[in-house]
């Protein structure tokens, strides 16, 4: 049986990669900076709570990492964790840059001092990329970062090839683009104009405020992104990937799906804010799938107005 240690397994992506995991044979390890407050509301909604062992680990205190993977002794590992809003990166900056870029370099630290032969994935994002115009982005854009979570997310990327050329560690990246699930927090903008669409058709009288419509992003279902996670450390050799749609889709487009799709029409209950837009936003955000579609044969399988269909039927049920 092979054993996997998913790192910050309390988010979105690693519910559901832990039900991957163990859906295909793996014990699974999980930490969270406090896994005996942490109520793991992730696995609980997939029924995963008592299927996975959990551990408290200081991403940021390498003596903390270091015991975590010398107990665990993993064949697999997957860095979920860091501070995952862009938005919130610029109110927090420092304690963005210290959970994602000094957390992942720790990780490979750790990993490096315990001559394990663990396979390592990293999560990086798409907001590396900054806007990406009117083409695509494949793995030889160069990165533009415009918010703290993308800067500290470029500077693990790097520190992930770094320690792969320089340690012969077993690394890689996946550059993962926007993907959505019914675990989201209404911190982000998908979960919070699908609930509150959900409100309004139920009779709620409040106005669902953003800061705009314009932004164009490459919307995914987040069970389709952990597949391609598993997938790239799966090879012989690692090697770094986009995981993307390649399908862009405005949000002005994902608002008028999710209130059509409940008889109301976006325009009579949307207000767009400026003032709530976030400092040096990406207009348009867009992957380009290709390399692991050739060769890890990994597709999207969901994408938008399915997306949108799916977090609705989940959502209003939860409002009933």
């Amino acid at each position: 049986m092979k054993r996997a240690l998913v790192c910050g397994i309390s988010g979105q992506d690693g519910a559901y990669l832990a039900a991957l995991l163990l859906d295909r044979g793996y014990e699974v390890v999980g930490t969270s900076r406090d896994a005996a407050a942490n109520r793991f509301a992730g696995l609980q909604a997939l029924g995963l709570r008592e299927r996975v062992r959990l551990v408290s680990m200081r991403p940021g205190e390498l003596h903390s990492v270091e015991q975590v993977i010398e107990r665990a002794r993993p064949d697999e590992i997957y860095n979920l964790a860091g501070q995952s809003s862009a938005a919130l990166s610029f109110e927090q900056p420092l304690e963005t840059f210290e959970s994602v870029a000094a957390g992942t370099l720790n990780l490979l630290e750790a990993l490096r001092r315990s001559g394990r032969a663990a396979r390592l994935f990293s999560a990086g994002s798409s907001d590396c990329f900054g806007d990406t115009g009117a083409g695509v982005a494949d793995e030889q854009t160069p990165f533009r970062p415009a918010s703290p979570y993308a800067v500290a997310k470029a500077a693990a990327f790097w520190s992930v090839a770094g320690y792969r050329e320089a340690h012969g560690l077993w690394a890689c990246t996946g550059i993962l683009f926007n993907h959505e699930s019914p675990l989201r927090p209404e911190r982000f903008v998908t979960k919070k104009i699908v609930a509150a669409a959900c409100r309004i058709a139920r009779g709620s009288r409040e106005r669902l405020r953003l800061g705009t419509l314009a932004i164009v992003r490459d919307w995914g279902w987040a069970p389709d992104y952990v597949e391609a996670m598993w997938r790239l450390l799966q090879p012989q050799a690692p090697r770094d990937y986009v995981v993307a749609t390649g399908k862009p889709c405005s949000l002005e487009d994902f608002v008028a799906h999710a209130f059509a799709a409940l008889g109301l029409d976006w325009r009579e209950h949307v207000d767009v804010e400026p003032a709530l837009a976030r400092p040096s936003d990406p207009q348009r955000v867009c992957g380009d799938p290709g390399r692991i579609a050739r060769d890890l044969g990994w597709r999207a399988q969901c994408t938008m107005p399915e997306l949108v269909d799916r977090l609705l039927a989940v959502e209003s049920r939860a409002c009933v």
